[in-house]
This record gives C-alpha cells, sequence and structure tokens, in this order.
C-alpha cells in the first residue's frame, strides 16, 4: 500500500551560537589632528569581513569602526573629529553546523569606552555581542491519500497550515544627492555625521518587495567662511525602492527584516564647482521569508474490511499563522543635561537605536520590555566650547495582544524607531518624545501525528468470527463514529443508513444498531 504525500516546506533553527568579546586596544591621534581635551560624542560600528562556515565552527573576521567628535586645544580649531578601527577574529563553536548551512550573524556593540591616556593617545575599550544562528530548511512529508486501495475506509482531517515559499538575503541601494541650504556656507571639513533610518516598512506588491521609509541626515562641519566657521544640518530624505521577489501573489504571510549595511555620506562639489553637496550611500540588508497560507489534507487515520492495516505513526509539528500585529509604543521623558556640559541654546541632533530585551508570554498576548537609547547633541553658551553632548536610556512596555495565544507560540518580534523628537524646556532640561514600531508575527504550533508507512497482513478469520454479528451500542461521551465503525469491523456509511441517521453527529446516551460487515 502506498500512501500520497504532500512536502510542507517550513524554516527551522538548527542551532545558536553567542559570544561576548572584548577589543581593548591605544589608539594615537594622527599628526594632522590637534591635540584632544574633552570626549564630545563618540560611536561605534561592527563591520564584518568575511563569515566562514566549517562542521561544527563559524570563523568571523571584522573590525570595530569608531568615530570621536572632541574638543581641541586650538582656537582655531575647537571642535575636531578623528576616525579609527581596531580588527578582530573570532571563532564560535555550533554544534550541527555544516559548510552548507546558512548562517546569519547578529553583532551588537554593548559598550563603548573611549578615554584620553592624554592628548595624542585614546584607550579604546568596546564589549561586542556577536550572535549566530544557523537556519535549515525542512520538507516535513504528510500522506494524505492512498493509492490504488480498494475497500480502503480514510479518515482525513484538514489543517490550516504555512508553507515556506522562499527564503532568501537581498539587498536594496539608494543614492541620494542633498543640497545644503542657501544659508549655509560651503563645506571645509566636514566633522561629524549620521545616518538614522526611521519609519521603514516592507510590502509584497506585483512580484516585488517595496521599501519606505525615511533617512535622517544629520552633519557638523567647519564652514569656509571665517565669521561662521562652525556649521550643522539636519534633514529627512525619502527612501523608496523595489527589490524582486518572483512571487506575483499579494496575499502572502511575509517577514523581512532590515539592517543597514554600506553607509557612506560624502561632501561633493555641486554644478558650480563648490563643495556644497552631501551624496548619500545606502545599502540595505534584506532576510527575507515568505510564506503561503495553505489549507492541506492529512490522514489520520485508515482500515479496511479485507485485510489488517497497520499504519505507522510518526510525530510532527506544523505552524500556522496566529497573528501578525502592528503596534506602536509611546516612550516620554525627561533628561537633565549635566552642569559641566554648559547652558543649552538649540538642540542640534537628538538620534535614536531601540532594542527589545526581553519578551513574555502571557495570557492576554506578548509583553515586551526594551530600552531606548538617545544622544542628544546641543549649542551650548561657552564659546570655549560650542558644542556638547548627552545620552540617555529610556526603558520601555508594551503589552501586545494576541487571542489564543499559548505557551509554545513561536514569536518573531522586530523593532524601530518611527518618530524621535526633543524638546528644550530650559537651559538643562530637555523633553524625549519617541514612537517605536513593535511588528510580531506569532506562529501557532500544531503538534500531530502523521502515518509515515502501513504494513498489511491478513485478517484473523477466527478472531473475526467469534465478534457477534449485530450489536446494540449506547453512545458514550467522546465517542467517535469513526471509532465506532473500526472498533466494530464496519464502515461509518454502515451506520448511518442501518439507523437513519443524518450525518456523523451523535448525542451521548443515544442507542445505534451496528451491523459487522462480512
Amino acid at each position: 500500500m502506498v500512501l500520497k504525500k504532500k512536502y510542507i516546506h517550513r524554516n527551522q533553527e538548527k542551532g545558536q551560537a553567542v559570544s561576548q568579546i572584548t577589543l581593548d586596544d591605544d589608539f594615537n591621534i594622527p599628526d594632522n589632528k590637534p591635540d584632544m581635551v574633552k570626549v564630545i560624542q563618540d560611536k561605534g560600528e561592527i563591520k564584518l569581513d568575511e563569515i566562514k562556515v566549517s562542521d561544527g565552527h563559524i570563523w568571523i573576521k571584522g573590525m570595530l569602526e569608531f568615530s570621536v567628535l572632541y574638543k581641541s586645544d586650538q582656537s582655531q580649531m575647537r571642535i575636531a573629529c578623528l576616525a579609527g578601527s581596531i580588527p578582530f577574529q573570532e571563532n564560535l563553536s555550533m554544534d550541527n553546523v555544516t559548510e552548507a548551512d546558512t548562517v546569519k550573524m547578529k553583532t551588537e556593540i554593548e559598550d563603548l569606552s573611549i578615554g584620553i591616556i592624554n592628548s595624542r593617545k585614546l584607550s579604546i575599550r568596546a564589549l561586542v555581542l556577536l550572535k549566530a544562528t544557523a537556519e535549515e530548511i525542512k520538507d516535513e512529508a504528510v500522506a494524505y491519500e492512498v493509492e490504488e486501495a480498494e475497500e480502503v475506509e480514510k479518515n482525513i482531517s484538514q489543517r490550516e497550515v504555512l508553507s515556506l515559499v522562499m527564503a532568501k538575503r537581498d539587498n536594496c541601494r539608494f543614492k541620494n544627492e542633498i543640497t545644503l541650504p542657501s544659508n549655509k556656507p560651503n563645506v571645509a571639513e566636514l566633522l561629524w555625521k549620521s545616518v538614522q533610518l526611521r519609519g521603514m516598512e516592507t510590502r509584497l506588491k506585483e512580484g516585488k518587495i517595496e521599501i519606505t521609509g525615511e533617512a535622517l541626515v544629520f552633519v557638523v562641519y567647519n564652514g569656509t567662511e571665517e565669521e561662521e566657521k562652525l556649521q550643522w544640518m539636519e534633514t529627512s530624505v525619502p527612501l523608496h525602492g523595489e527589490v524582486e521577489c518572483a512571487l506575483q501573489e499579494e496575499e502572502l504571510v511575509y517577514q523581512i527584516a532590515l539592517e543597514p549595511g554600506l553607509t557612506e555620506l560624502l561632501v561633493k562639489p555641486d554644478y558650480d564647482g563648490e563643495e556644497r553637496m552631501l551624496t548619500l550611500d545606502l545599502v540595505l540588508d534584506l532576510d527575507i521569508h515568505i510564506w503561503r497560507e495553505e489549507t492541506v489534507d492529512i490522514l489520520e487515520d485508515l482500515y479496511s474490511l479485507k485485510k489488517n492495516i497497520l499504519p505507522e505513526y510518526e510525530e510532527c509539528t506544523l505552524e500556522k499563522l496566529l497573528v501578525k500585529n502592528y503596534t506602536k509604543c509611546k516612550v516620554e521623558d525627561r533628561v537633565e543635561i549635566p552642569k559641566d556640559e554648559g547652558s543649552v541654546l538649540q538642540i542640534c541632533s537628538c538620534t535614536g537605536k531601540t532594542a527589545v530585551e526581553s519578551t513574555r508570554i502571557t495570557e492576554n498576548g506578548v509583553e515586551a520590555e526594551g530600552t531606548l537609547f538617545v544622544r542628544i547633541l546641543f549649542v551650548t553658551a561657552e564659546d570655549s566650547s560650542p558644542i556638547g553632548a548627552a545620552e540617555a536610556i529610556i526603558p520601555f512596555k508594551q503589552l501586545i495582544e494576541v487571542e489564543h495565544i499559548e505557551k509554545d507560540t513561536r514569536l518573531e518580534l522586530d523593532c524601530c524607531l518611527e518618530q524621535l523628537s526633543a524638546i528644550l524646556l530650559d537651559s538643562s532640561h530637555v523633553e524625549l518624545k519617541a514612537v517605536v514600531d513593535l511588528n510580531l508575527i506569532a506562529f501557532a504550533q500544531q503538534k500531530l501525528k502523521k502515518i509515515g508507512e502501513v504494513q498489511e497482513e491478513e485478517l484473523n478469520l477466527t478472531k473475526l468470527q467469534q465478534c457477534p454479528g449485530i450489536t446494540g451500542y449506547i453512545v458514550k461521551e467522546g465517542d467517535s463514529m469513526w471509532d465506532i465503525a473500526k472498533e466494530n469491523h464496519t464502515t461509518i456509511q454502515n451506520i448511518i443508513e442501518t439507523n437513519q441517521l443524518s450525518g456523523v453527529q451523535m448525542k451521548p446516551g443515544e442507542k445505534i444498531l451496528i451491523v459487522k460487515a462480512v
């Protein structure tokens, strides 16, 4: 007896490895840079150059790139900047991982400390988290029918399942040109720059993945005009891009994670040859998973009146979409500027980064806890130190409502910053307001026993003849007509016809007559 099987594709985590590494190095200030008196603001970014996967190991090669905006001791160059990097290599151990597996790397700088050893040397210390996840595509073979089987009774149910139709990595590139406002002088030297993504959204549309959002661009620079040496500018750049998808359907379940890849912001001459144009070159790395919702037939049981059929069962898990929920969390707080940073005259820039620290399944949904890390750059009243900075960490908590959630529900939660504003209340207090997008996909786990193989043997006629030909039966709580028919060597149709029933539904206490089929 041959079973007909349908293959349901799904992705599952094969393994995970996490490592914390400490990068510690001294950095000499280049000769063309002025002496350092005070660090105003710093930032770091992890760049991965190479990832090699071998049996049981993942080799990672990359570097920590850092930038520092600082106060100098020169009257003509009160604010200066520098950049550098620290290379690193790391080996992560992961059981069962092979060279053919796809491995995703997530990096995070948990702490970055840049201190002044002397006016010409810095101490760079960073705590970096490396998280590797290996995924594999698994085909779940589910029997739904029997080939060329006569007089076989089959119990077939239907389940809503998600079948993976696409899992790949891709990227989308954006190139934009930004012209300085007419009231700003030309750029002599770019001191500080940042590019923040805001309100990023993805959508499947006509065989393409549509990406929209905006990039918030901020620069501090030295102008060519001597009386207006230090300048800054902030502007938002709309982003709209498309990536080929090769799936024409729009009613699909998808999860597309966006991560900034290459980000370059350079100064170039405009059409008149003046340094008044900024070129933004931004690459977003896309981790794409797309599923199709399907209704599949599952062969749960079978028997025959001519032979003894012995199904062999296997346990399996099929997923279905429980909910896709987009929730917005409002975050507010007041920040006091440290006195040693001076009196605040004007806020130049406010950037932020969000992270979900933990998720917990409750009766009403998913409770997410996270933090919003904010950096503020502002103009001070001090001529000797015209730029100041402050940082704040704001916790947030949000309940994402999910009906019928279970403890084993698989969760995928992404968060991004949609809005962030800083309002100057007085010379030492700033009010922060933010909106954090929490995008949740919850997958319900359907655990079931599927028929893997079927064995056949001849009926035990002696035992069958010992069973009564006609039986009176009183229906009990939990009885099904399938179980009654199988136990008494007959069919559901025979029971319905013998008792003149309208269907398979029976009530506890109901009396039925069962005639054994020969």
